[in-house]
């Protein structure tokens, strides 16, 4: 019988680059053994919950700068605790019990690599954060 820790861990990415040694911080070893491959997995849902964002904020966005828009990003990321909480549920949903337990330990700190690790992303990507054309005929 399959587990939910099985089925979990089976679908995350596997990721060639990360490395993992003895001299690592167990901080820095649950972000590339856990944090990392569950945000590349939620990546297309992480664009879709900040398009959403965008559109609830009066597509602001779509008027800014490209400097202005990684602002943007970054200050929604760091500042907006409902955006947040919503993004950190996304992840912490597809732990472990084991890793659960692992993440309560140190919450706070486990969190900003989190986030430090969406924001990236979501950098990344900016370039999918276009306006929509039902938008550009207004």
């Amino acid at each position: 019988m399959k587990t939910r820790q099985f089925d979990l861990k089976s679908i995350r990415p596997e990721i060639q680059s990360l490395k993992v040694y003895d001299s690592m911080s167990s901080d820095e070893r649950f972000q590339n053994l856990v944090l990392r491959p569950i945000i590349k997995f939620q990546n297309d849902l992480f664009i879709e919950v900040f398009r959403n964002y965008i559109t609830k904020h009066k597509n602001v966005f779509y008027g800014l700068s490209l400097e202005k828009r990684m602002d943007y990003i970054e200050n929604a990321i760091h500042k907006d605790m409902k955006l947040r909480n919503s993004m950190k549920g996304i992840v912490i949903g597809l732990f472990t019990i084991e890793e659960y337990n692992i993440y309560i330990k140190n919450s706070s700190a486990l969190n900003k690599r989190m986030m430090n690790i969406v924001k990236g992303r979501l950098l990344d990507n900016i370039q999918l954060f276009k306006k929509p054309d039902l938008l550009t005929a207004v």
